[in-house]
C-alpha cells in the first residue's frame, strides 16, 4: 500500500472539503480503507506538516479533520487581511456577498451550487473582513457551517435590517435567486472603488 501516495490524497481531499473537513468515516469511504487506517493517515500527515513547519496543519473539529493554517504565522495573516492593497473584495467576493445577504442562513455548499465553483476563499476573505459570520449549522450530514451576514454589512450599506435590500420581481424561484444576487452584484459594485475605507467595527480593538 502506498502509504505516502494516500496521505497526498487525504491533503488533497481535506483542501477541496474547506471548513466542513471530512471525519474518519468519510475518508475511509472514499479511499476504500478500514476507517482507524485513515485516522492514522490524517495523523501521520499531521506529523509530516508540523515536522516540515509548513505553512498548513491538520486540525480536527468537531470530530472532522480540516486544513488550516498555522497558528505562529498568525501575524502575518492579520497584516495580510488588513493590509490596504487587500482591502478591496474580488468580483468572486462580491458575488459570494450577494448570495449570503439574499439567501441567509446557507452553507458553504450551497453557495458553490449557486456559483457552480468552490468558493473557499471568497468566504474566509468576507469573514475576515466582518462582512459575513457563522451564524450556526444546518441539520444535515456533517453539521455544515451556515453563513449569514454581520451589523458590519448593515452598518457598511446604511441598512437598518436585512430586509431594507432591494426587492425582486415576483418570479420563479430559479429566476427570483439569479435576479437577487445580480441586484445585490450590482449594488456591491457600485461601492467597489470606496471598499478601502470600509473597518471592520471591532478593528481598533485588534
Amino acid at each position: 500500500m502506498d502509504y505516502p501516495k494516500l496521505k497526498s490524497i487525504i491533503e488533497g481531499l481535506l483542501f477541496m472539503a474547506g471548513d466542513e473537513g471530512l471525519n474518519k468515516r468519510q475518508l475511509a469511504d472514499i479511499l476504500e480503507l478500514d476507517a482507524d487506517l485513515a485516522a492514522d493517515l490524517v495523523y501521520d500527515l499531521h506529523r509530516d506538516l508540523a515536522r516540515e513547519e509548513r505553512g498548513v496543519q491538520v486540525a480536527e473539529v468537531a470530530g472532522a479533520y480540516r486544513m488550516t493554517t498555522n497558528p505562529d504565522h498568525a501575524a502575518y495573516f492579520e497584516r495580510m487581511a488588513y493590509t490596504p492593497t487587500r482591502s478591496q473584495l474580488s468580483q468572486a467576493a462580491l458575488e459570494t456577498l450577494s448570495i449570503v445577504a439574499y439567501r441567509q442562513p446557507i452553507t458553504r455548499i450551497d453557495i458553490e451550487e449557486i456559483r457552480g465553483v468552490k468558493s473557499d476563499r471568497a468566504i474566509q476573505s468576507l469573514v475576515s473582513k466582518d462582512l459575513i459570520e457563522e451564524v450556526g449549522r444546518a441539520e444535515a450530514i456533517g453539521r455544515p457551517i451556515l453563513y449569514g451576514t454581520t451589523k458590519s454589512f448593515l452598518d457598511y450599506f446604511g441598512l437598518p435590517h436585512i430586509k431594507a435590500l432591494p426587492e425582486p420581481r415576483q418570479v420563479d424561484i430559479d429566476e427570483a435567486l439569479e435576479e437577487q444576487t445580480q441586484m445585490l452584484f450590482e449594488r456591491l459594485g457600485e461601492r467597489q472603488t470606496t471598499l478601502d475605507e470600509f473597518i471592520p467595527v471591532d478593528a481598533d480593538k485588534e
